[in-house]
């Protein structure tokens, strides 16, 4: 235990300290980690070896995730949806759902042996982006801030959307597979969604209620007020979660609530959510290169590779240049936003999560999704600074 603490610790203390260096040339966070995990772990030198079960890796990553929804919802600035030709709205209400179709259209090519429902599921878990292994496309000034702004808007709330989404189709899973009536399965999707909205907005509401009466009376301290909001993000999902309901659907809403209400203050207190949950999101990452790669290696064939593959192109690209059409972006810039949906965290969690689901393929989807976010992670990674180079100095 204590040597993969010293590990760990020493390469977090490296990275805080070369991070600027390293994230500017061809290399990201996300990767850097991942790496670390795979050379380290038992797979190669074997000098780190976590000792996690999938019940330890689950709650890890349900977590990180949790919290990010939250913090993603809380940040989101809705009066951007329509701004820039209404670039996030076209990626979210036109791209997404198109994604999703031509994921499982091409998984229906490619895995017919995979019932539809489960195909569904793996269309949905693979369409979400991740803001972190976009950070280096939507931090960089220069890229269009239309650009990076439209990116931010769509990762940060894609994978809450999502989550309804596959709770559906987990429902009609249950239904298909015990025969019960199709109103039985939209019970189990009606009150997971409910009660994961009314826990996210009643906690939010009485969270900020909380928030006013303390500041009136001068009774808040800057240091401790820097935990109101990561604390409710974790209050929100653990009290869904016990009450029957989705955990991640009430982070989300929470969020959204508190990116209203807490409008003036918002900034300043996310600040310690996105601080706390970077070292949930290095350890995932660490973790998920030392243990959960090698464990699914033997099982990535030819045609999981190439479905990877058109996960991260046609699947993504093709939709994207449907949902700009009509813009005034050039072709390159379409492509661009296109190319930079890389998928990671959420995908990770949701294949997690579907482990507890009786899925026929449940195996091989996992290993379709671990194989996506590692072609992602590696690609987009080494893609994303000499990209935004090009395009730097076409605008000049």
């Amino acid at each position: 235990m204590y040597q993969n603490l010293a590990l760990f610790a020493a390469f977090l203390l490296f990275y805080s300290l070369f991070a600027g260096g390293i994230e500017t040339r061809l290399l990201n966070g996300p990767l850097m980690f991942m790496l670390v995990g795979l050379i380290l772990g038992p797979a190669f030198l074997g000098v780190l070896q976590p000792r996690i079960d999938k019940d330890g890796l689950r709650m890890l990553a349900e977590l990180t995730l949790a919290i990010i929804l939250f913090s993603d919802a809380a940040n989101a600035d809705l009066k951007i949806l329509k701004a820039h030709e209404g670039l996030p709205l076209r990626l979210l209400m036109i791209g997404l759902p198109l994604t999703m179709l031509s994921g499982w259209l091409i998984g229906r090519w490619l895995f017919p042996q995979i019932p539809p429902v489960e195909l569904a599921i793996m269309a949905t878990l693979l369409a979400p982006t991740d803001a972190a292994l976009g950070k280096a496309v939507m931090s960089n000034p220069k890229v269009p801030g239309a650009v990076r702004e439209g990116l931010n808007v769509e990762s940060g709330l894609n994978d809450g959307i999502c989550v309804p989404v596959l709770l559906m189709f987990l429902a009609l899973l249950i239904e298909e597979q015990t025969r019960s009536p199709l109103s039985l399965a939209g019970e189990l999707f009606i009150e997971e969604l409910g009660i994961g909205a009314v826990v996210g907005l009643a906690l939010t509401l009485i969270a900020w209620l909380m928030f006013r009466y303390a500041s009136k009376q001068s009774w808040q301290s800057p240091i401790w007020s820097q935990l109101t909001l990561p604390g409710l993000a974790l209050l929100c999902f653990a009290t869904a979660q016990t009450l029957g309901g989705s955990g991640f659907i009430a982070a989300f809403v929470g969020g959204l609530l508190a990116s209203s209400l807490f409008s003036e203050q918002k900034h300043r207190l996310l600040e310690a959510s996105e601080e706390f949950a970077t070292p949930l999101s290095v350890i995932t990452w660490i973790v998920f290169g030392a243990l959960v790669i090698p464990r699914v290696w033997g099982n990535l064939t030819p045609a999981i590779w190439f479905y990877a593959v058109l996960s991260l192109t046609v699947i993504r690209v093709l939709p994207v240049l449907i949902s700009l059409a009509g813009t005034a972006f050039d072709y390159e810039t379409r492509l661009f936003i296109g190319w930079f949906g890389p998928r990671g965290l959420a995908t990770i969690v949701f294949a997690i999560m579907i482990l507890d689901y009786p899925l026929e393929a449940g195996r091989m989807v996992g290993a379709i999704a671990v194989c996506t976010v590692l072609l992602s992670v590696v690609l987009h990674g080494l893609s994303a600074n000499p990209w935004v180079s090009r395009l730097a100095r076409r605008e000049r």
